[in-house]
């Protein structure tokens, strides 16, 4: 295959993938074996054999190909030059029309930290493990700052532990501000910015005591912590915003398709899984065991290929409620939306696999969403036997705590706050049932809304019981 054919080749391509090269030393096939990065019809990133040896690929095409190669070259070449640890750049070539490529050693049974810290995330925060991969992490952007370079998507897929040495990979987000000289106290404020934004809210306060890690590494600036989390916030909301983006339009992370009869999204890795329940999502409905049927909405727990799942249907229920709903997003659309914004957030809710909206001619009909299934209790089940006596086990207080914290810290309302929506699962409350869920852009509307939530809450139960007492005491205003 020519590289000019590679860029209509879609997403998956088939494997292997024969593609005819030219160098200094003349022609010669890469065959790729696997990918593991794709923006169709512009980069495949994957790992093949090169004249008998095994090489991490980079193949550029489209229109935008040669801007793309220069980019990484240059940020290889300024690692490279640096004295930064970089996999050698072996093969490189552009032409014209066609596309460009650059194959880099292979490193064997490497793991980025972004697999290392998935592997100790969920232990207690701050914990040795996960002091040990941040600790690196830090580390080795310091020493990029030192050499006056910034990685621009700064983020521990683009750092490799391999042999005990820890690789910069990504040459095209690798940035100069004066190459040999340390980074601007501003940049470096901005680049850790952009690091320490990507921790679980939790590691906030402890951002100074993780900032040792670089300046040991990179003493140049004094780095006041107030101006760091000001950065942190900033980058925080940004990132929130172009995930939300991302929900709504196809790209890596979810299959977006939209047309005048159809609005579908799903979670790319579940597209196959996803795409015969949405098919068959009625069906499923009629055999499944109902919570609730009829009116706006039915939910239901179904079966589908081994797997537990929740489908909720809303319901058109006559012209006049048509009238109503046809020109606006549906209510499965705002509940994707605010359940992705809550698991981006950290906050526990059902994973949203799938979402529906039929359309006639661009006029929304009825709308499915489709997400995991919780096993465990809900809060009016789980606190039923302690109404009188309030002797609510401690973790399971903390857990709401937690949640009544991280609710208010990201100014975000439910809008039906009552105890069937809450589930216990896994040492935390899960929220579900998202349809008036919202994010308040300022206190001055999140106060009255957070005052309805608590009150609906604590009317889960009666007003003189010694748990809503307890629960009033406890919860904050």
């Amino acid at each position: 295959m020519r590289l000019s054919e590679l860029k209509h080749a879609g997403r998956t391509p088939a494997l292997p993938l024969n593609l005819t090269l030219a160098d200094a030393a003349g022609s010669a096939e890469l065959q790729l074996l696997s990918l593991l990065r794709v923006l169709p019809g512009q980069r495949y990133v994957g790992a093949g054999i090169w004249r008998g040896r095994t090489v991490l690929a980079k193949v550029l095409v489209g229109p935008k190909a040669a801007r793309h190669f220069q980019r990484e070259r240059d940020g290889v070449k300024r690692l490279a030059d640096q004295g930064l640890t970089t996999p050698l750049l072996l093969a490189e070539g552009l032409q014209d029309g066609e596309g460009g490529w650059l194959l880099f050693e292979y490193l064997e049974n490497a793991q980025s930290l972004a697999q290392a810290w998935a592997a100790v995330e969920a232990l207690p925060v701050l914990a040795d493990e996960q002091t040990q991969v941040l600790g690196e992490a830090l580390a080795a952007v310091a020493q990029m700052h030192a050499k006056g370079l910034w990685q621009e998507d700064l983020h521990l897929d683009n750092l490799l532990r391999c042999n005990g040495e820890l690789y910069l990979i990504d040459g095209a987000g690798i940035c100069a501000e004066e190459a040999g000289k340390p980074l601007s106290r501003q940049r470096v404020l901005q680049n850790l910015g952009v690091f320490f934004a990507q921790l679980p809210k939790p590691f906030e306060p402890f951002i100074e005591e993780l900032l040792v890690y670089y300046l040991l590494a990179n003493g140049e600036h004094a780095l006041p912590l107030e101006a760091l989390l000001k950065q942190v916030d900033k980058v925080r909301s940004w990132r929130l915003k172009d995930f939300l983006a991302k929900v709504g339009r196809e790209c890596s992370l979810f299959a977006v398709k939209r047309g005048a009869f159809m609005l579908r999204a799903i979670r790319r890795e579940e597209e196959p899984a996803m795409l015969p329940v949405l098919a068959q999502a009625d069906a499923l409905l009629d055999q499944g065991r109902l919570y609730k049927t009829g009116g706006a909405a039915s939910v239901g727990q179904v079966q589908a290929q081994g797997r537990t799942l929740v489908i909720k249907r809303y319901n058109i229920k006559h012209f006049a409620h048509w009238l109503k709903r046809f020109w606006r997003p549906s209510r499965a659309w705002h509940s994707w939306v605010q359940g992705n914004r809550l698991a981006f957030l950290g906050i526990a809710t059902p994973t949203p696999l799938a979402v529906l909206e039929k359309r006639f001619l661009w006029l929304r009909r009825s709308a499915y969403l489709v997400t995991e299934h919780l096993a465990g209790p809900d809060l009016i089940e789980r606190f039923a036997p302690y109404v009188d006596t309030a002797a609510v086990p401690e973790a399971e207080l903390t857990a709401l705590d937690q949640l009544f914290a991280d609710l208010i810290r990201e100014r975000i309302s439910h809008g039906d706050f009552k105890g069937h929506n809450l589930f216990w699962d896994n040492g935390r409350w899960s929220l579900i049932d998202l349809d008036a869920m919202c994010q308040h852009g300022s206190q001055a509307s999140f106060a009255p809304a957070y005052a309805r939530d608590r009150a609906r809450f604590l009317r889960n139960w009666p007003a003189d019981s010694a748990l809503t007492h307890m629960l009033d005491q406890r919860l904050p205003r």
